[in-house]
């Protein structure tokens, strides 16, 4: 449990609690247990545009993904330009390590969270199921471990739709340090849980054109 002045700003991702007194409010942040990020802003180059702003259920496909992780989570927040993505409804931050991939974004969501828990996706995954994500958030809170990876029936984790603890911050960012940026290679790290999926295609993404003209239509 933090202390912090009345007059302090309350922190990202947490609940405050104000005991009032004749002389003085006292406040009292608790940690909420989890958060949503989802990572928008990558170059997109096999897709040929902005895979977060294309068109889908009557807004972008970022806005669709930010509701199901919001749903799961209890919010959402993007990791990206913040001017860029200003009108897509959710709260934004910049990218600490542009242009160092998805495991820079990552490490963006945990150095900005004060949850414990993180539900971190890709922008481009336009099945994402809420029910099956809050089923995932709960086995991650009851497994003592610092990630909880989705692995397909081939053995494919999916490390940007994934459960990520905020303790696991310091060992990442050593492997980032020690010039790591594949996300899978960084988990090895810290303690990981797999997680069997068998119904791939509800955290699948999409990279080219061909790809998202089955979606395109959604």
């Amino acid at each position: 449990m933090m202390f912090r002045s009345a007059y302090s700003p309350p922190l990202r991702g947490s609940a405050l609690k104000c005991k009032i007194s004749t002389r003085k409010p006292q406040c009292y942040h608790f940690a909420v247990g989890n958060a949503g990020y989802v990572l928008v802003g990558g170059r997109s180059s096999r897709m040929g545009r902005d895979k977060a702003l294309l068109p889908f259920r009557g807004g972008a496909l970022a806005q669709s993904v930010a509701r199901a992780v919001s749903a799961a989570a209890g919010s959402a927040t993007l990791v990206g330009d913040p001017v860029r993505y200003a009108g897509l409804g959710y709260p934004a931050i910049p990218d600490l390590y542009p242009g160092e991939g998805p495991l820079g974004g990552i490490l963006t969501a945990l150095r900005n969270t004060s949850a414990d828990w993180n539900l971190i996706t890709a922008c481009d995954m336009p099945r994402l199921d809420p029910e099956l994500l809050r089923g995932w958030l709960k086995t991650a809170a009851e497994s003592g471990a610092d990630a909880l990876l989705p692995v397909g029936p081939e053995g494919r984790p999916e490390p940007l739709c994934a459960l990520y603890h905020r303790r696991c911050l310091e060992p990442l960012e050593a492997a980032f340090a020690a010039g790591i940026r594949k996300v899978t290679a960084a988990l090895e790290t810290v303690r990981t849980v797999r997680l069997p999926v068998a119904e791939v295609s509800l955290f699948q993404n999409v990279n080219t054109p061909e790809e998202w003209a089955g979606h395109a239509a959604g």
